[in-house]
């Protein structure tokens, strides 16, 4: 499995982001929260993904552009996790809720969990 994140995997159509959220299904593992929605198939990858950190907590670019890069990161380390397990396409949009700046050990971990959950919510098995 490749552990890259190139910018075919990246959502970027602002009509799946409105449909993200507002028909979008969420998990929560603090700090942050998954919103998830089926999509049509495309083709190139079963999976596009989206990070925000919301600019009313973090005023300075820099504290949402770390905290973004750290989603990112943690993203790419576990996505062999998700890719290895689904069958259809789906969005992804991974929200950060805290109210600091975490640090890495942190997002990792609520980032495994929350795919984790989604496997089990979505296709009903259990991941080791």
């Amino acid at each position: 499995m490749d552990f890259s994140f190139p910018k075919k995997e990246k959502l970027t159509n602002k009509k799946v982001f409105e449909t993200l959220f507002t028909e979008g299904k969420a998990l929560r593992e603090f700090p942050l929260q998954l919103i998830y929605v089926k999509t049509a198939p495309n083709g190139e990858v079963p999976i596009k993904v989206a990070v925000v950190a919301p600019k009313k907590k973090f005023k300075t670019a820099v504290q949402r552009n770390r905290i973004k890069r750290l989603l990112r990161e943690a993203y790419r380390l576990n996505k062999p996790i998700i890719f290895n397990n689904i069958e259809g396409n789906f969005a992804f949009i991974f929200l950060y809720l805290g109210k600091k700046t975490p640090n890495f050990k942190e997002v990792d971990l609520a980032i495994k969990k929350l795919l984790e959950s989604f496997l089990n919510k979505e296709f009903h098995e259990k991941i080791d």
